[in-house]
């Protein structure tokens, strides 16, 4: 058994990690190839470091670039690999376009395909991620569903690859971190912030439209409450591009902070009060009981319902005239008790290994 990883970006190393680790243990021989599309090379090395991980056996280096640009040169570059290689499954996480470009490569090659987070929807079909996971579904052999919401999805659309609910592994990956992080200090300490909101944007349909990304600051900024913003590299990009970065720096309350790693991350992840955030992974980090922390998403829609339906997560959109009146109103009323964290009990990883092994 010779299992071929394909990770490229910060939750696809997150959560690779702990069936990486689950090889590791049972002595199985493997492939690591790292795409290369992160944003920050020395973001991805410290996601790296945090997570125990190996260094690549290869990497792309595709950079950023159009969705079709990364596409392709992850088709063409994951292709060679793989018959150089000759694996017998690549396992791939999620929903960039690299997920993509390694499902269909292994497909037309005759390698079977896992697909680890397998059967999200958004049902939006504006969101690239959308289209990737759909289409990685509809070719994988094995679909490992976190939930059974997801397995049912992918049942009613009648996938022909084998449903297996495994959980998810980003509940492995936080619960194998937590010894990592105590007593850590953060950002929020060197501010002297004891009371802060943790505020995440990174999504194109949020960044790349100067309308939209305005109207979430707008919104934000009404809320007057301490945010800590750990700015993902391509949203600081918009920010200059659209000139709106001066305001936040004027704004004594928004402490823009580069993307932390994620030991930090985890660690004011427990400290916050309250999340905003347009991330799908924070939505199922939260849920974790040792985080256990009210998400408000700023989006329309999400393709994790299993975080709505907990109590962890509320989708409020992104209407600056509506999502801040949500917040503040949630937060008055008193916020929901939360329930079992949806996504599993952290053995995801043995789960998906036991499959495939």
């Amino acid at each position: 058994m010779k299992p071929f990883f394909v990770i490229g970006t910060r939750p696809e190393i997150i959560k690779m990690a702990p069936i990486i680790h689950e090889c590791e243990r049972r002595n199985i021989d493997l492939f690591l190839l790292h795409t290369g599309q992160h944003y920050s090379e020395s973001l991805s090395s410290q996601f790296f470091d945090d997570m125990s991980l190996r260094e690549p056996d290869m990497n792309l280096n595709i950079g950023s670039g159009t969705h079709s640009e990364q596409t392709a040169k992850a088709l063409i570059g994951i292709e060679k690999a793989l018959i150089k290689e000759t694996p017998d499954v690549v396992l791939v996480q999620g929903d960039t376009n690299a997920v993509l470009s390694a499902a269909l490569a292994a497909a037309k090659l005759g390698i079977p395909v896992g697909h680890v987070e397998a059967g999200l929807r958004s049902y939006d079909i504006r969101m690239p991620e959308e289209h990737n996971r759909r289409l990685t579904d509809h070719v994988s052999s094995y679909l490992f569903a976190p939930t059974q919401k997801s397995a049912d999805i992918l049942k009613n659309e009648h996938v022909w690859g084998e449903i297996l609910i495994t959980g998810n592994t980003v509940i492995d990956a936080l619960e194998s971190r937590l010894p990592l992080i105590q007593n850590r200090k953060t950002v929020a300490d060197q501010l002297g912030l004891d009371e802060f909101v943790l505020l995440t944007m990174h999504r194109a349909e949020n960044v790349d439209n100067k309308e939209i990304l305005a109207g979430l600051l707008s919104g934000i900024y009404s809320l007057k409450t301490n945010i800590i913003f750990a700015a993902h590299p391509r949203t600081i990009a918009r920010l200059n591009e659209f000139s709106l970065m001066k305001e936040i720096r004027e704004n004594s309350q928004i402490h823009i902070v580069e993307p932390p790693g994620y030991l930090d991350f985890l660690t004011l992840m427990k400290k916050c009060s309250y999340i905003l955030t347009d991330s799908g992974g924070i939505q199922e980090e939260a849920t974790a009981p040792s985080i256990n922390k009210r998400v408000f998403v700023l989006r329309t829609s999400t393709e994790r319902p299993e975080s709505v339906d907990s109590g962890h997560a509320t989708v409020v959109g992104v209407s600056p005239d509506t999502f801040p009146e949500m917040i503040t109103s949630a937060i008055e009323k008193g916020l929901e008790e939360q329930r079992k964290c949806p996504y599993g009990d952290g053995n995801a990883s043995k789960k998906i290994m036991d499959a495939i092994a």
